[in-house]
């Protein structure tokens, strides 16, 4: 079983679209798994985007997420980081299709609304950084068994 960090950045707390994009995921069938508000720090901001640092944008990146609270949320699921990603839409919202989370509630790439892991060590690195282990809940879904085959 797969897991992976969605931060509902502030844009989209701001936009009041947390609700919406939780049914986004869980209509996919994936299971919510963590979740928490928060204002981020910028050392956590710094540690999030680490791999960006020196590169032209990072500074904003940092600003962005910390200028008001955020949303993190952790998701369970086969295949969960290719099924997220797939329901945000490409990170520019200009090429994200329609049904998307960018594609429909982002216009700007600086204002994209999510922010997902993009694979399986990012997601491990990232949930560590926004989740203690014991933030992380373990149950059976009876649903499951109606989203897929056994």
């Amino acid at each position: 079983m797969e897991r992976t960090l969605i931060l509902v950045k502030p844009d989209g707390v701001q936009r009041s679209l947390v609700g919406t994009i939780i049914s986004k995921f869980e209509g996919r069938g994936l299971k919510l798994i963590g979740l928490k508000m928060q204002q981020l720090s910028k050392e956590t901001a710094e540690q999030h985007y680490g791999e960006h640092k020196g590169k032209p944008f990072y500074d904003g990146l940092v600003n962005f997420i910390t200028s008001g609270p955020l949303v993190a949320m952790a998701f369970e699921g086969d295949n969960c980081i290719e099924i997220c990603r797939s329901t945000m839409g490409a990170t520019n919202p200009v090429s994200a299709g329609p049904g998307t989370i960018r594609g429909d509630f982002a216009v700007d790439i600086g204002r994209n609304v999510v922010h997902g892991s993009d694979g399986p060590e990012t997601a491990e690195r990232e949930l560590n950084i926004f989740f203690k282990p014991e933030e992380l809940v373990n149950y059976e879904k009876n649903a499951d068994t109606w989203v897929r085959e056994s």
